[in-house]
Formats: structure tokens, C-alpha cells, sequence
């Protein structure tokens, strides 16, 4: 892998991480795109470019997650545990779904959920309107939305949303959540990854490391600021509309490689 892919990567990274379009679905299908193969190597650079958005999460909600209250780590922690569980039972049998048209058909499939969620849903009085209102109830089951996620092409935070969605919380809430629960899910896969391949972790691959680090960084950032400005005005059809665009284009080019 050279600088300008992993730029591109980390770019894909920080800016899809957060989105409801799957960052894993953008990693696999920009990877297979730029011939870049499927080494040890290649996943652990995924798994550093993802600690630069862990880290954006932090300086973003730093106040929310060190000054609010302390039940809120109690919850993200239940809200942990289903994806925890069965990403332990289940690992091996996940590894084989990472597949260009696995992530393909799970785009389309998320973008109609989005589009027909959003057709329905009304945001009511007693909607969940502040991060720390969320019960213990609903992220518990939110953390069952993002055991989803663990099917590439799902995405982790439009499972959550959905989740949040359904089980009460307004747009905001559901957004952020999703945001927060972000950070021990994969501060722990990402932790366990680096673990198994920590010797990819040489001075020559070092620098290439840090250049997607910064970069998946910085341009996490910019995403996660700008998502909260758009789904506090807006909903959520035009990522549905996104995904399904996106699958369908992949699926093209899918076949048209098969030919």
C-alpha cells in the first residue's frame, strides 16, 4: 500500500464511519477498486485508521462522555454486551460474509429500511429528547441493532439509528448514541485486531500507519459535525437513497468484472 491509497482510505474511513452508509461496505468495495489486496497488513491498517475516528468521537463529545452523568457509561456498556456476545459466538462464520456483493446487497436492503422508517416515523412529545433520558431498556436493545452490523454492508451506526429510531428516541438522540456507542465497540475490536497482528506494527509500515491515523482523524471530524447540523434539520432518506444508488453500482461493476 502506498501514501495516495492510504489517503484515499482514510478519507473513505473518517468519512463514512459515522454516516449510516456502512464505512466498512466504502473500505471493502474502495479497496477492491484500487486492487489493494486483502493482507494482513491491509487489516491492520483498517483497524488504525478506525482509532482515528474512536479518537474524533472523543474530542467531539468530550463533555458529554467525562461531565454528564456517570450512568451513561453504564448504559453504552449494556448497549455493548448483544454485539459483544455474539461477535464472540459468531466470528468465524462473519469473517466469510466480507464479500464485495455481500456488502452490495445490504446497502440496497438498509437504504429501503431507511426510506421506509423515515416514511412513518413522527417524532412524538414523549420521545426520547436528551442523550442522557435513554433508559437502560432501550440501549440494551439498541445494542441488539448493532449486532446487525456485524453483516458487512449493514452499518454499524444505521443499525443503531434505526434502532434508536424505533425504540423511541428522537433523530438527535438516536445520532449521537450511536456516536457514543461507537467507542467501546470498536476500541475493543479494534485493540483485539491489533493484538493478534501486532507484528504488521514495523518501522516500515509505521508511517503509512500515521498518515491514515491523521487523516481518517481529521476527516471524522469534519463528518460527525456536519451529520449532527444535517439530521438535526433533516431525515434520513437521502443516505437511504445514497445506499441503494451505491449498491446498485457496485453490483454493475460486479458483473461487469465477471464478464
Amino acid at each position: 500500500m502506498d501514501f495516495i491509497c492510504a489517503i484515499i482510505l482514510g478519507l473513505v474511513e473518517g468519512l463514512t464511519e459515522f454516516l449510516p452508509i456502512s464505512s466498512t461496505g466504502h473500505l471493502i468495495l474502495t479497496s477492491e477498486l484500487l486492487k489493494i489486496p486483502q493482507d494482513t497488513f491491509h487489516k491492520t491498517f483498517e483497524v488504525v485508521i478506525q482509532l482515528g475516528s474512536i479518537l474524533a468521537v472523543l474530542f467531539t463529545f468530550w463533555e458529554k462522555l467525562f461531565k454528564n452523568s456517570f450512568y451513561l457509561w453504564i448504559k453504552l456498556a449494556l448497549g455493548l454486551l448483544p454485539a459483544g456476545i455474539l461477535g464472540f459466538l459468531f466470528y468465524s462464520n462473519i469473517k466469510e460474509l466480507f464479500a464485495p456483493i455481500t456488502v452490495s446487497v445490504m446497502l440496497i436492503f438498509g437504504g429501503i429500511v431507511f426510506i421506509i422508517l423515515e416514511i412513518f416515523y413522527k417524532e412524538k412529545e414523549h420521545h426520547t429528547k436528551e442523550i442522557g433520558a435513554i433508559s437502560y431498556k432501550q440501549a440494551f436493545l439498541i445494542g441488539f441493532f448493532q449486532a446487525l452490523a456485524m453483516i458487512p454492508g449493514t452499518s454499524r451506526s444505521g443499525a443503531t439509528i434505526v434502532g434508536g429510531l424505533l425504540l423511541g428516541c428522537n433523530r438527535v438522540v438516536a445520532t449521537e448514541f450511536s456516536f457514543l456507542l461507537a467507542l467501546p465497540t470498536m476500541m475493543i475490536a479494534s485493540t483485539y485486531s491489533l493484538y493478534k497482528n501486532h507484528e504488521i506494527l514495523n518501522s516500515d509500515n509505521l508511517l503509512i500507519l500515521g498518515v491514515g491515523f491523521i487523516v481518517a482523524f481529521l476527516s471524522s471530524l469534519v463528518a460527525i459535525r456536519l451529520f449532527l447540523n444535517f439530521i438535526s434539520r433533516f431525515n434520513f432518506i437521502p443516505f437511504g437513497i445514497y445506499r441503494i444508488i451505491l449498491g446498485f453500482v457496485f453490483l454493475y461493476y460486479l458483473d461487469a468484472l465477471a464478464l
